[in-house]
């Protein structure tokens, strides 16, 4: 324990890492560029610079504290070195701010204006680059990066990929995949925490906004949404409402008073998925099938496996993800002329991944030949074109989900959190399903932030071994011990982004420790509310198996080789 003096105020200080965390923790906001406390200190914007008694300039993300130490935050020396950083910043940087996409979301945008920076002095002598269209997902633009170096060390550090890095030196200094390739031709796998790191618009989301209000203005289609658990406990922050407030129901709501003509919630497949994933991990426990089961809801995480130890491909399991369950489940119910009502169907999901727009087009995401989610859109989209529509979200009324798959239960709603699919299938699997059966399953060890989890729990005579993941180079880290045998498993549930789907690349930014809590704690709050609880408890379960979709289960609900 220490004490440093901060602008005339002595503040305590234990086990901080770096000044800059004292002087949050004080209560005083230091602007930063580059600095995230989940990655490694890169001290690249020298935004953080601070000064001391002697005159020493310092960067404080980078400095050890030191008892004793007289730091000073926001001198006049200060505010025009910080002004200045920013104005050269502006300068290496194009200026379609009016226009991009990030306007009013820019983190080098919101310095600037509260630096006072109105003129930028200095000529931009960049060669003007290319930018990358080849993601289905991301879309690159070099010519508003400024070398923060957020994306590259998320993409290594979190995700354990390392598609970006840094070439070149000096005024010739970018940030590219190797050999400047494309996106789309390195081992990226659209999971979009590079976008989110990203404090410019040099990585951006690859919106499908327009496919979506043109199909809406055609009124010979049917537009059909499907919403994802972890959306409804993100959509309210951009409206002033509480942090993870479940604003599902107003969802519903913006929807259809935007034109939709049926929304439904994706948990109902959510619960299809479990019904169906829980029944393969039993058929291979039962008759030496391949083990580990992987999880197969997180697309990014299948195609990392495929990429990286395509030696496991088999072990993933082979149902669809919920999203396009729900997508080949909509257009096959539409394809009989008696629902179809003379329209054609156009489905849009609404998902926090940016991933899912590359599942979207992946070939096994076609049913008879037809492709089954017609558009993803991200919560981030979905807010703009709430605000484009011109709704009052905060005072607009709730409405329920359409029918006939409007029905979903609680362990669906966990899916968007790291560890709720694993739960989903043990209350599946449970006999019971009193509060005191559900209790000991919450707390077997699956539920929390930590990105490596482990639990062991007994079912008809056999301790099953379970591991939960979130964020890939924990991933990558599992997999490499289960392929030595350091590690041995029944079952592995992997998220690919940090905390689940929660925090998925699609999700509003920017989300700090108190968004993420939120957020967690508001699904886990929307299943506690819910009365289904388990998936085979759901009715319209009973209706799918042996209603209209009878016989078509394997057809409609898993991946076909």
């Amino acid at each position: 324990m220490g004490y440093i003096t901060i602008n005339g105020k002595k503040v305590e200080f234990t086990d901080e890492k770096n000044v800059l965390s004292i002087i949050r923790k004080a209560g005083i906001d230091i602007p930063t560029l580059c600095y995230h406390s989940e990655l490694s200190t890169f001290g690249a914007c020298r935004l953080c610079t601070v000064e001391d008694d002697r005159g020493r300039l310092f960067a404080s993300c980078s400095e050890e504290p030191r008892d004793g130490m007289v730091i000073y935050t926001h001198t006049e020396r200060l505010r025009k070195h910080r002004k200045l950083i920013v104005e050269l910043l502006l300068a290496a940087h194009c200026r379609d701010c009016t226009t991009c996409v990030k306007s009013g979301e820019c983190k080098l945008q919101e310095l600037a204006h509260n630096m006072g920076v109105r003129e930028v002095r200095y000529q931009n002598y960049n060669e003007v680059r290319p930018v990358d269209y080849s993601s289905p997902a991301i879309i690159r633009d070099p010519n508003k990066c400024i070398l923060c170096g957020n994306c590259v060390r998320v993409c290594s550090e979190l995700q354990g990929l390392g598609v970006l890095g840094f070439a070149n030196r000096g005024t010739e200094a970018t940030v590219t995949p190797a050999f400047e390739k494309q996106l789309s031709a390195t081992d990226c796998v659209s999971c979009g925490q590079c976008r989110v790191f990203c404090p410019t618009g040099a990585l951006t989301i690859r919106t499908h906004m327009d496919e979506v209000w043109e199909a809406l203005g055609d009124k010979n289609t049917r537009v059909v949404a499907q919403i994802a658990p972890a959306v409804r406990v993100a959509v309210g922050d951009a409206f002033g409402m509480k942090n993870g407030e479940n604003v599902m129901g107003k969802i519903v709501a913006a929807l259809h008073a935007m034109g939709f003509d049926e929304v439904f919630d994706t948990t109902y497949t959510a619960d299809l998925t479990i019904m169906e994933e829980s029944a393969e991990f039993l058929d291979r426990v039962a008759n030496g099938g391949k083990l580990p089961l992987l999880t197969s809801c997180c697309p990014a995480w299948v195609k990392f496996v495929g990429d990286q130890f395509p030696e496991m491909k088999e072990n993933v399991s082979t149902c669809r993800s919920p999203q396009q369950m729900f997508s080949a489940v909509l257009k096959e119910w539409y394809r009989d002329p008696e629902h179809a009502d003379g329209k054609k169907t156009f489905v849009v999901s609404i998902m926090p991944c940016t991933a899912k727009k590359m599942e979207a087009e992946r070939p096994n995401s076609y049913t008879k030949g037809e492709k089954d989610t017609d558009a993803v859109i991200t919560t981030t989209e979905l807010i703009r074109m709430i605000k484009n529509a011109g709704i009052a979200f905060d005072k607009i009324e709730a409405e329920s989900c359409d029918m006939p798959f409007g029905i979903g239960s609680g362990a669906g709603v966990i899916f968007g959190v790291t560890g709720g699919v694993t739960e989903a299938v043990l209350r599946r699997l449970a006999d019971g399903h009193d509060s005191a059966t559900l209790d000991a399953i919450a707390k077997c060890g699956i539920r929390g932030e930590e990105g490596i989890k482990e639990a062991v729990v007994p079912y008809n005579g056999i301790d099953v071994k379970i591991c939960v993941v979130s964020g890939l180079a924990n991933a990558r880290k599992v997999m490499e011990q289960v392929q030595s045998g350091e590690k041995e498993y029944h079952l592995i549930e992997v998220m690919a982004c940090r905390r689940g789907c929660i925090m998925g690349g699609g999700q509003p930014i920017p989300a700090g420790p108190r968004h993420k809590a939120a957020r967690a704690a508001g699904l886990y709050s929307a299943d506690g509310s819910m009365v289904i609880k388990k998936s085979d408890e759901n009715p319209l379960m009973d209706v799918f198996y042996n209603g209209y979709f009878k016989g078509k289960a394997h057809e409609l609900l898993h991946n076909h080789k």
